[in-house]
């Protein structure tokens, strides 16, 4: 072997790193193009999105205060089914206990009441109570501080 077989061989080696080295530097280029496109793509539709996700924040907070007035205001609309001054609301994890007779001097009834608006079911706890109640799992318990 003389020294004139081995220039091939180095010339293809050398051939075959420049062309591999273009090829990672046309993939970075492409990458930060790509990335400049996106970030260019995001910036043109941040306003209209910022705009659609505050309206719908707007929404969805009209929408839990109406909820929240309903449940207040639930025994002075028309059609609410038990009398306003026998009602007691407690918010949690029901709206209201109403006292069904008290306004004439004897309980004949305890009643829980859920206020709901719109397509909203009950909660998990929610269900669990009336559960409890259905099943009979209530009680009354006097406590007497010493």
């Amino acid at each position: 072997m003389n020294g004139l077989d081995r220039i091939p061989l180095a010339f293809a080696a050398a051939a075959f790193l420049a062309l591999a080295a273009l090829c990672v530097l046309v993939l970075l280029i492409g990458l930060a193009l790509g990335r400049r496109a996106g970030r260019a793509e995001i910036e043109r539709e941040l306003p209209t999105r910022l705009a659609a996700e505050r309206e719908d924040a707007v929404r969805r907070s009209r929408a839990v205060l109406g909820g929240l007035a309903a449940e207040q205001l639930a025994p002075f609309l028309p059609g609410f089914p038990y009398d306003p001054s026998e009602c007691r609301f407690v918010g949690k994890p029901v709206d209201f206990i109403v006292f069904r007779g008290a306004a004439k001097g004897a309980v004949e009834e305890l009643v829980f009441v859920e206020v709901k608006s719109g397509g909203a079911g009950l909660s998990r706890v929610e269900r669990s109570l009336r559960d409890a109640v259905q099943s009979g799992r209530v009680r009354f318990e006097e406590y007497r501080p010493s």
